[in-house]
């Protein structure tokens, strides 16, 4: 199977101009059967690099936009009386896709937000007691506005740890910004980006993604640094066991994407604020002082022994 990491990405750069890291790290969460949180302001790009994302892999795209009035039964389908029979049928959800956009995930209930546990853990949809599987392969990508945004709320902290990673855009530099608004004087360039893999394609990536070689030293690593966030004095939640397995899998993805089956202690350093910083609870002194996650975060990966790659190969 030919990695098409490359022209994924090259496809969707057509798009979301300047913003390279982000591209590929969404793409590696989905090599990693992961799902994306995406907390920016308004207008910076995460709808379209979701809508980017569906066209260059072929995958069917749902977008549901989150409002206070959203239902579960949006989200997973529900079932009604057939006329003329005593059948319940289903009616499917906007999760019955390959990829959902939940747009602006904190402005819906906390009861609908609950309705993607099920889904983004375990690839199932219970209606009624049936529960049906969702087509493969599936991701989420979740937009959120900052808290404090008209109208918003905090994500509970057991869907946060759903999310494989948490990304912002930002703002785009000048030269990016002046290609944007010259792109986009007359054309569309979501009109320009070309299927390039199939769903078959990325089930077989993922699958790659999953043979990718890991030494015990660097599972040592990965624990030495989870425990570093579970004793630190800044952090009242440090990094559960499902997080630390993200790690995981997101460093896969990312040897995957630079044509290793092999991983080194820098795929772990590359992804690891992207993976921990959204599951840690920083104390009120902590951040009252102005330190964030990720200051504390760089200063656990300075002082954290690396292992040596050279003495392991």
């Amino acid at each position: 199977m030919a990695n098409k990491s490359k022209e994924v990405i090259a496809e969707v750069k057509k798009v979301i101009v300047g913003k390279d890291e982000v591209i590929k790290k969404v793409f590696m969460a989905i090599l990693s059967r992961g799902h994306v949180l995406l907390d920016d302001i308004p207008g910076v790009g995460k709808t379209t690099m979701a809508l980017s994302f569906s066209r260059a892999l072929g995958l069917d795209y749902q977008r549901i936009q989150c409002t206070p009035d959203t239902t579960p039964s949006d989200i997973i389908g529900y079932s009604f009386y057939k006329k003329g029979s005593d059948e319940l049928v289903y009616n499917p959800g906007a999760v019955m896709c390959n990829m959902l956009l939940a747009d602006e995930i904190n402005r819906t209930s906390t009861k609908t937000q609950s309705a993607l546990l099920e889904v983004m853990e375990e690839g199932n949809v219970t209606v009624d007691g049936v529960t049906r599987p969702l087509p493969q392969p599936f991701t989420v990508i979740a937009t959120q506005n900052p808290f404090g945004s008209a109208g918003t709320q905090l994500l509970p902290q057991s869907q946060l740890d759903r999310f494989t990673v948490c990304l912002g855009m930002g703002y785009p530099d000048y030269e990016s910004h002046v290609s944007i608004l010259r792109d986009r004087n007359r054309d569309q360039p979501l009109d320009q980006v070309q299927q390039v893999a199939s769903m078959s394609d990325i089930i077989a990536m993922q699958n790659e993604v999953d043979n990718i070689n890991v030494r015990d030293e660097l599972f040592g690593y990965i624990t030495d640094l989870a425990e570093c966030t579970r004793n630190n004095k800044d952090i009242l939640l440090g990094l559960s066991p499902r997080g630390a397995l993200a790690v995981v899998r997101m460093a896969k993805a990312n040897a995957y994407i630079n044509d290793r089956d092999y991983l080194v202690p820098q795929d772990i350093v590359d992804i690891f604020y992207d993976v921990t910083a959204h599951r840690m609870v920083i104390s009120p002194k902590t951040k009252i002082a102005g330190i964030t996650a990720q200051d504390i975060l760089k200063k656990i990966l300075e002082t954290t022994k690396t292992p040596d790659f050279g003495a392991m190969v």
